[in-house]
C-alpha cells in the first residue's frame, strides 16, 4: 500500500482517555521538527482530532473507516494521500469498531486491510506487572494484525519503568519504544462530543501542549523504527494532490460551507468530493458573516457545537433571515445535526435558557444532559432529496446530545435507517433543504455529492446567479 520512500504506523490504545492523541500530536510534532513531511490521517468517524492534526501539520487530515468507507474506499484514499510518513491516529481501543463482534470501523481492521504496524499507548498509572497481561492480550486477541510497539504512558517513576519493560512475558515481540513520565500539562480538556476542537482551545495553551508532548517524545521514545532514518538534505516539503473532476475541467457551481466554531464537523473528503464533481467551495462564519458569499447555488452547514455559540449565531439575525429567505425560494441547503439544529426556530441550551435560530423547520432542539444517539448507520433514500433524486444506501455516523419534539406531523422525510431494532424516519425535507443528524460519508456512495452538487448547479443556472 505505500511507496518505497514512504512509511506508515498507527497510533493506537488500549481504549479511550490513555492519551492516545497527545501522543500521535506528539509524535508528528517531533518528526516534523526532525524534517519529514508527515501526513496525519484518522481512523474511525471522529471529525475532532483531524481537527487537531491540520492545525498542527497546516494539511488536511482524512479519516479511515473501513465501514463507511468500505474496504476498497479506505485503500483508495489511503494511496492518493499517504505521503512521507504517515500516522494514523486511531479511535477508542485498537479493536473497537462497529459493533462487538464485527472489526469492521476499527484501528485494527486498518491495520490488517493497509498492512501498517501499530503503535499501542497503554495508561500504566495504576499498574505494574499487570502491564505486561495487557500488552501480551493485545498481541494474541488477533494474530493478524501487525503489533509491533508499545508505548507506556503517564509512568511514575525510572523504577515504574523498569518494572513495566519487565512485566512483558518470554516471547511476547511487542517492543517497548519508551516510557513517557506523568505530566499534567499534557492533559486535553473535553466536553460532551470529545475533545474540545482545536478552533475553542486557547492558542497558546494548545500551542505549549504541543511544543511539550513533542519534547517528551524526543527525551523518552525511540522514534526511529517509526519513521525510518532522516531525511536528507533538509525538511521536504508536501505535494499537493490535485483534485480529480469527475470529466469536467472547471467548477460549475459555488457552495458555501460553514466554517467556525460553530459549525467545524466535516470529513475532508466529503469537501474534496464536492470539488471533483464540479464545486467550487467558499467558506463563511453564521457567527461572523453578515451575509453568504456573492454567487452561490447550495448551501452545507456541517455539524460543530452551535449550543456553545448560539448567543452569537442569534445575533446574526441578518444571515439567518437570509438562509431562511434561500431556502424558501429553493436554494439546496444541506445540514448536518449541529446544522440541523440552526435551521429549527430555536436551541434550549438549559431550561429557560433558549435562542433563535434561522427558522427553515419549525421544530425547537433542546440539549439533553445524557447522550440522545451514537453508532454508525446505514442510510437508505427512499424519496426525492437534494442528494440523490433516485434513491439509493449511503453510510454514515450519528452522535449528538440534542433532541428534536417527535413525531413532526406533516414534514416530509426522505430517509430510513434502523437504530439498534428500531426503524428511523428522518431525512427531514423542505424543498431544497435536507436536514439530518447523520454524519454521512459520500465516499460510501459518491453518486450523493454528485446529486448535490447538481442540484445546487441548476438551481443557481435557474436563478440567474
Amino acid at each position: 500500500m505505500r511507496g518505497k520512500k514512504n512509511r506508515a504506523f498507527i497510533v493506537a490504545g488500549t481504549g479511550s482517555g490513555v492519551g492516545k492523541t497527545v501522543v500521535a500530536l506528539g509524535v508528528m510534532e517531533a518528526l516534523r521538527k526532525r524534517g519529514y513531511l508527515v501526513q496525519p490521517f484518522k481512523s474511525g468517524p471522529d471529525y475532532i482530532d483531524p481537527g487537531h492534526h491540520r492545525a498542527l501539520l497546516k494539511r488536511p487530515s482524512y479519516n479511515l473507516d473501513t465501514w463507511m468507507m468500505g474496504v476498497e474506499g479506505v485503500k483508495k484514499t489511503f494511496r492518493e494521500k499517504a505521503e512521507g510518513v504517515s500516522v494514523i491516529e486511531g479511535a477508542m481501543g485498537l479493536f473497537d469498531g462497529r459493533d462487538g463482534r464485527s472489526e469492521e470501523g476499527s484501528a485494527a481492521h486498518l491495520s490488517k486491510v493497509l498492512k501498517l504496524p501499530v503503535l499501542l499507548v497503554v495508561d500504566a498509572q495504576k499498574m505494574a506487572r499487570s502491564a505486561g497481561a495487557i500488552v501480551r492480550g493485545f498481541e494474541t486477541f488477533d494474530p493478524e494484525v501487525d503489533l509491533r510497539w508499545v508505548v507506556f504512558n503517564r509512568v511514575g517513576s525510572p523504577r515504574h519503568s523498569r518494572m513495566l519493560k519487565d512485566s512483558l512475558p518470554k516471547g511476547t515481540k511487542v517492543k517497548v519504544i519508551g516510557c513517557l513520565p506523568m505530566d499534567s500539562a499534557l492533559s486535553m480538556p473535553e466536553r460532551h462530543l470529545g475533545l474540545v476542537t482545536h478552533g475553542d482551545l486557547q492558542k497558546g495553551r494548545w500551542g505549549r501542549l504541543v511544543k511539550r508532548a513533542a519534547a517528551l517524545m524526543e527525551k523518552h521514545l525511540d522514534l526511529a523504527p517509526l519513521a525510518g532514518p532522516a531525511p536528507a538534505g533538509g525538511r521536504r516539503k508536501a505535494t499537493a494532490s490535485p483534485i480529480k473532476r469527475a470529466g469536467r475541467s472547471r467548477p460549475i457551481v459555488k457552495i458555501a460551507v460553514a466554517l467556525d466554531g460553530a459549525f467545524c464537523f466535516y470529513y475532508e473528503e466529503n469537501l474534496e468530493m464536492l470539488k471533483s464533481f464540479g464545486a467550487e467551495i467558499e467558506y463563511f462564519s453564521p457567527m461572523r458573516d453578515m451575509s453568504l458569499p456573492e454567487g452561490i447555488g447550495g448551501l452545507y452547514l456541517g455539524g460543530g457545537y452551535p449550543e456553545l455559540h448560539a448567543e452569537a449565531l442569534e445575533a446574526n439575525s441578518a444571515l439567518r433571515e437570509e438562509i431562511r429567505a434561500g431556502a424558501k425560494m429553493g436554494m439546496p441547503i444541506f445540514a448536518e445535526c449541529g446544522g440541523l439544529m440552526y435551521l429549527g426556530r430555536s436551541i434550549e441550551v438549559t431550561p429557560g435558557e433558549r435562542y433563535s435560530m434561522a427558522g427553515v423547520f419549525s421544530w425547537r432542539a433542546r440539549m439533553l444532559r445524557k447522550r440522545k444517539a451514537l453508532g454508525y448507520r446505514e442510510v437508505t433514500v427512499v424519496r426525492d432529496c437534494p442528494l440523490s433524486k433516485e434513491g439509493g444506501v449511503v453510510r454514515g455516523h450519528e452522535f449528538h446530545y440534542s433532541s428534536i419534539p417527535a413525531p413532526l406531523p406533516g414534514l416530509k422525510r426522505t430517509f430510513t435507517f434502523f437504530n439498534g431494532n428500531e426503524e428511523v424516519r428522518e431525512g427531514y425535507l423542505y424543498k431544497n433543504t435536507l436536514a439530518t443528524y447523520v454524519h454521512l460519508h459520500f465516499s460510501s456512495n459518491p453518486a450523493m455529492a454528485s446529486g448535490f452538487v447538481d442540484t445546487c448547479a441548476a438551481f443557481e443556472r435557474g436563478s440567474g446567479a
